[in-house]
């Protein structure tokens, strides 16, 4: 050790990690593990921060766990919530959740570790802490640390023998958002110092400290939602998962943009379905089925497991006859995926449940009905054509493709005049006219009569096409107009996260585009999809229900405010009125002077679009060439 320092503090943790001596600094490092949890002195936060850091840089460094970090971290842990006076005095506060923290830092990895953890005790003073004894701060580290060790098979069993950790968990997976919306953000002049000091490192201001506490809460609910997942596997704790009251708001527990890769609700409903007595419950309950079809829909990276849900659902005899009519048309939208995370022949997957399912529920009580019989079959009539196209001689294809492209522009002529409905029928037309293999063509035509369905104030119809024209694109999910065009019609049906999702995926492609349509500013980022953005932002807050349930008290500096009431949206333009072009002056053609005499409903309609599509008004333009 070095001689030269005198330190005050006999036994300080940092003077033992200097000593050159290895066997003394082990016997040193090992007393002082064995010593802490009794000791009463000022400055204890001190070694435990540099553990904490010491953790977080090197996990699966055995020195500390060799010599007895966990014994020390969970005796800690109990002086915490044993000895209030103790946890009071100087800096101790900051102790327990530094505990956790190591714990869970030296788990996430070896599993040797997790297995030292486990015997060393630490998983009884996990639970208390995640029993609330503390606050939702130490909630929090204890989820991240019983997580890690439920993970691996050896310790899995020890955690699963505390009945009370799956239910706790599936308490705060519902309750998260609110516990730490109303016990830390709501009030900032009711924040707990060390809270603060935790969540910005003791550099930020109170927005920073609100912005940190939403990346918490949703690792607090998503910490949560892994730990469950673990027990999911196993079929005995299924039935205690598969409440109704649980399952139905899996899908909206999404993690919310500052946590994007966690799999979160989603991921969990994916391991459910994967046995039979999870897809039992999934299929009865009201509303799954319909999130799972959007989820499915969309272009995160976890569109791939709600598929995974429909297709298994859908094999299930039990459970097909349930969900078919809801589940058919998403997927129908998807068959022609190629490739999707691990499936290779996504769309070859679809089309065969899908055959199967028009074979085994042909007949009988639970036979499927006429439009969904249909989505059906017009899949396998499009599959077949594509075969039969194989073996047509070239000339045939390209003049297919050059009629498609007639009819095309005949649409695109219509749309230009105002018949909406017109065009959508001739980008009918040409979509049967185009070769099935031209799917560059065939996804400018499905994006073009998508416009033309928003104009018509069929969203779900414009979702539809889009998503064709979205499976079609290379790459995948990033045709930009279709984005725009789904996000609009999410919009029009409430959906705030889904449209958030495709619009935030729209910007980012309009700021890689070279398409003049898209890039009408230096920045590339049109102002119109800013705003959308920035309505579907506040409306899919993380903290919304939280926040409504409360009364809305906002924090200074906080932009994502509710005050109990809706916001006035009158600023906020619906699908049928967003523009790209619009330059703010209010156009009159001849048309608006004579107002009053259209008669009916329908004419007023035709009109407002004439003049919408006049002023360049839902744009993206409808593209002339593929």
């Amino acid at each position: 050790m070095d001689k030269t320092t005198d330190c005050p503090y006999p036994g300080c943790f940092f003077c033992v990690m200097k000593e050159g001596n290895p066997s003394k600094r082990r016997a040193s490092i090992l007393k002082f593990f064995r010593e802490l949890p009794s000791q009463d002195d000022n400055g204890q936060v001190l070694p435990i921060s540099g553990l904490w850091n010491t953790a977080m840089a090197h996990p699966n460094d055995p020195e500390f766990i060799e010599l007895g970090i966990f014994e020390c971290m969970a005796a800690l842990i109990w002086k915490g919530l044993k000895n209030r006076r103790w946890l009071s005095h100087d800096q101790n506060i900051y102790i327990p959740y530094y505990a956790a923290h190591i714990i869970g830092s030296y788990t996430m990895n070896m599993e040797e570790f997790a297995e030292r953890a486990v015997r060393a005790g630490v998983i009884p003073p996990l639970i208390e802490l995640l029993r609330g004894r503390l606050t939702w701060v130490e909630q929090r580290v204890a989820l991240r640390a019983l997580g890690h060790l439920a993970t691996y098979a050896s310790t899995f069993p020890t955690v699963a023998s505390h009945a009370e950790i799956l239910e706790l968990s599936i308490q705060l997976a519902m309750s998260s958002l609110e516990i730490v919306y109303s016990h830390f953000y709501q009030d900032i002049d009711r924040r707990l110092s060390y809270h603060c000091d935790l969540l910005t490192r003791g550099m930020g201001g109170v927005e920073m400290e609100s912005r940190k506490a939403e990346e918490w809460a949703s690792q607090l609910q998503c910490w949560a939602l892994q730990l469950i997942n673990c027990f999911a596997f196993k079929p005995e704790f299924l039935p205690a998962i598969c409440k109704p009251e649980f399952l139905v708001k899996l899908p909206g527990m999404w993690g919310g943009l500052v946590n994007e890769n966690s799999p979160a609700g989603i991921g969990l409903l994916r391991t459910i379905c994967h046995h039979k007595i999870g897809r039992g419950a999934v299929a009865s309950c009201p509303g799954i089925v319909e999130a799972l079809c959007n989820i499915a829909r969309s272009s995160d990276d976890w569109q791939y497991m709600a598929i995974d849900c429909l297709l298994w659902l859908l094999q299930d005899p039990n459970t097909s006859h349930k969900v078919v009519d809801e589940a058919v048309p998403a997927l129908v939208d998807l068959s022609e995926i190629t490739a999707l995370g691990d499936h290779k022949k996504l769309g070859d997957s679809i089309v065969n449940v899908l055959e199967e399912c028009i074979q085994s529920q042909a007949t009988g009580p639970n036979s499927l009905n006429s439009r969904t019989k249909e989505h059906i079959e017009d899949l396998l009539s499009s599959r077949q054509r594509l075969k039969w196209e194989k073996n047509m001689p070239k000339e045939d294809l390209h003049i297919k493709q050059a009629a498609s492209l007639v009819v095309k522009l005949e649409g695109n002529s219509l749309f230009s005049s105002g018949d909406i409905a017109g065009a959508a029928s001739k980008y009918s037309e040409a979509l049967q006219l185009c070769p099935m293999r031209s799917k560059r063509e065939r996804a400018v035509l499905y994006s073009n009569r998508a416009q033309c369905y928003l104009l018509l104030q069929q969203p779900l119809a414009a979702i539809s096409d889009a998503t064709r024209a979205l499976g079609l694109h290379t790459p995948l999910n990033r045709h930009a107009k279709s984005l725009w065009r789904r996000a609009q019609a999410y919009d029009m049906l409430g959906l705030a996260k889904e449209s958030l999702l495709d619009a935030i995926l729209f910007i980012n492609e309009c700021s890689q585009s070279n398409d003049p349509d898209l890039s009408l500013r230096p920045n590339k980022v049109p102002d119109y999809a800013e705003r959308l953005v920035k309505k579907q932002m506040r409306a899919a807050w993380l903290f919304r229900e939280a926040a409504t349930k409360h009364g809305g008290v906002r924090g200074e500096g906080d932009s994502h405010a509710i005050y109990g009431q809706e916001s006035d949206d009158s600023e906020w333009e619906t699908a049928s009125e967003s523009d790209i072009a619009d330059d703010g002056r209010d156009e009159m053609d001849e048309d608006d002077e004579n107002e009053n005499e259209w008669k009916n409903k329908d004419e007023r309609k035709e009109k407002a679009l004439k003049k919408d599509i006049k002023r360049g008004k839902h744009l993206p333009l409808l593209e002339d060439e593929p």
